[in-house]
């Protein structure tokens, strides 16, 4: 379909020439000889691009401009000036015009511009599609999901987004947790405000306090200045707690006691700051379970539990691996001339069990675009483990035997065999399984493992 073009000039014959060329050029046009006409028009029907004159008898190109743009602020509206008149051409632009052209108009440098607007009026349109697809569907930008779990996940995304509820996210490491807590944000009435995410499992304890609430000058050593923490710089908008199962216990209690008063006081402060933020954790772990070995507070956790939100692993919805194939080659092909994955290389992805979930799965997906030697990225040019069908530390097959399995002795196994590979390094080994530093300690300690990998 041709995109609209109005033109809005007191001159016949410069209307018609522009008329003329656009035609030429397949563009439907339509004239008006002032801005009243224009606006008249423009109350009948939309027009993509509006082409006007700046000096025109009776309303001025820059008047028309200004109520067309306090109608629509999107409009797409190119000014034609004289010489003489290019500041007020370029004071139209800063008021919201798309571009401007010199009289006498050349035609090329006509023809560019307008390709130009019509693109961008493409794109605007493109985007109000999708939002208003988003809205109806309720699906959330950059997380890809048909399987029913994860439209359960969009449901309770959009259903407790405008709320002030806290919000507890699980799931395992890589599956998401963060980009749902922003999609929270992102459509709560604290958009506009902050959203501050901090990892809980990369911050040392002896730090945590002064990162979330701040510190006063010569709280400790190396406390040269007041240092505000998260918490205030984030007042009316939202904290994302990554890893809260992370958290030491006393640092629990002076978090729900945050939560609790709403109000924070800095590390060596003696005045309580009244906060107003909206509390996103998330965490790898089961809480309940930590709770009865004493390693979580459960007042804490009922304050950050009121909705619960469950992200399936991927290999549970195994059907959106394509999908996600497909988003992540867009994401990373570049200039590479990689169009996607042969039948072969994407049977080999949907048979993997992903123990890094999506996170492992883009970056699959970045080394076999950069690995590929055609236009399809091929099973040789995958991780081994992808191609031998195994976990990268597991070395057991996918499938589920018929009478089941133990899964803490396959989760011990596949742990040994994580530090075999890593020579016995946690920080090695814990990327291998998808885990945080502090995690894997702690399933060495659960399991008895040393580092030397024997148990």
């Amino acid at each position: 379909m041709p995109a609209t073009i109005l033109i809005v000039d007191d001159e016949r014959g410069q209307r018609e020439i522009l008329q003329t060329i656009l035609e030429g050029e397949r563009y439907e046009t339509t004239t008006a000889a002032g801005g009243q006409e224009a606006l008249a028009l423009l109350d009948e029907r939309e027009f993509d691009v509006i082409l006007t004159d700046l000096k025109m008898q009776g309303m001025s190109g820059m008047e028309l401009l200004e109520r067309l743009l306090a109608a629509d602020p999107q409009q797409c509206i190119i000014m034609m000036t004289a010489h003489g008149t290019v500041d007020s051409a370029v004071e139209a632009m800063k008021k919201g015009a798309f571009d401007y052209l010199e009289k006498p108009l050349e035609r090329d440098t006509l023809l560019l511009t307008l390709r130009r607007a019509v693109e961008r009026v493409r794109l605007l349109k493109e985007n109000r599609a999708l939002h208003k697809k988003l809205e109806e569907t309720g699906a959330i930008p950059d997380i890809i999901g048909e399987h029913p779990k994860m439209k359960e996940v969009f449901r309770i995304v959009t259903k407790i987004a405008p709320t002030a509820s806290t919000v507890l996210i699980q799931g395992e490491s890589g599956t998401g947790k963060e980009l749902v807590a922003s999609a929270i944000h992102e459509r709560s009435p604290r958009a506009d405000k902050p959203f501050f995410a901090i990892n809980c499992a990369a911050i040392p304890e002896t730090l945590m306090e002064s990162e979330l609430f701040g510190h006063e000058k010569g709280a400790f050593t190396g406390a040269s200045s007041r240092e505000i923490g998260i918490f205030e710089a984030a007042n009316g908008g939202t904290v994302f707690l990554d890893e809260i199962g992370e958290m030491s216990v006393a640092m629990q209690a002076k978090l729900l006691r945050a939560i609790q008063a709403k109000e924070i006081r800095r590390v060596g402060g003696k005045v309580n700051i009244p906060v107003d933020v909206r509390i996103i954790s998330a965490t790898n772990r089961d809480l309940e379970a930590e709770i009865r070995r004493g390693n979580f507070r459960e007042d804490l956790f009922y304050r950050l539990n009121v909705i619960r939100i469950s992200l399936p692993p991927l290999r549970e919805r195994g059907s959106d691996i394509a999908a996600l194939t497909d988003f992540f080659v867009a994401k990373y092909r570049g200039d590479t001339g990689v169009k996607g994955l042969s039948r072969a290389a994407l049977k080999l992805l949907m048979n993997y069990s992903w123990p890094g979930n999506v996170r492992q799965l883009e970056s699959v997906i970045e080394r076999g675009i950069l690995m590929a030697e055609g236009e399809l990225v091929e099973p040789g040019d995958l991780p081994a483990e992808i191609g031998e069908g195994v976990s990268p530390g597991g070395g057991l097959p996918f499938e589920l035997p018929a009478d089941g399995i133990q899964f803490e002795e396959l989760e011990k196994n596949l742990i040994i065999k994580a530090m075999e590979r890593a020579g016995g390094v946690i920080a090695k080994a814990a990327p291998l399984l998808g885990m945080s530093y502090k995690t894997l300690q702690y399933r060495l300690e659960k399991f008895g493992i040393t580092r030397d990998q024997g148990p």
